[in-house]
């Protein structure tokens, strides 16, 4: 909403504003564009001109949209999806994406879904099972390991830490 209302101050028509990516109808100026840049980071945004940060940009919301807002589990793997998603050969996505960021998509991924968890869990909303339902994980054994591995604890420690840390200002101002 923000980019497409600083592209409208600018008397710019707004094609299209997806997650990484603007489309407006005809040439920017020069004077435009750099309004344009001066707006968005006012508005605590960055525009992106290099190619391959596009790409990782839109690597990366991928992901976050595929951990973060599905409600079903993905019927391919992440690379075909991303993949698909993206329209370009997964090995070229992740050869960029680790060149870029250090890290290998795999690991992106993981991360992010080892936070979704922890998010997850601390709603108190969903058990272990819809969890790694949720998220695509083969079972829930494969979810503690895997969360275990990442954070050193397991997910039911990791819960009776949050349910400890919720009474401990109760418990403090007694």
């Amino acid at each position: 909403m923000a980019v497409k209302s600083e592209l409208e101050k600018l008397g710019l028509y707004c094609i299209s504003v997806d997650p990484g990516q603007v489309e407006v109808l005809g040439p920017l100026s020069d004077s435009q564009l750099r309004n344009f840049k001066v707006a968005l980071l006012n508005a605590g945004l960055e525009l992106i001109e290099d190619r391959k940060n596009i790409l990782i940009e839109r690597i990366k919301t991928v992901v976050l949209d595929m951990i973060d807002n599905s409600d079903h589990p993905l019927k391919t793997n992440f690379s075909f999806y991303l993949s698909e998603m993206l329209n370009l050969d997964y090995t070229y996505l992740a050869n960029s994406f680790s060149a870029m960021q250090g890290i290998t998509i795999e690991h992106f991924i993981i991360a992010n879904k080892i936070r979704r968890v922890k998010e997850l869990i601390r709603s108190k909303e969903f058990n272990l099972t819809e969890i790694s339902w949720k998220l695509n994980y083969s079972s829930v054994a494969h979810l503690s390991t895997q969360f275990k591995k990442v954070t050193g604890i397991t997910p039911s420690h990791f819960k009776h830490m949050e349910c400890a840390d919720a009474l401990l200002p109760a418990m403090c101002e007694l």
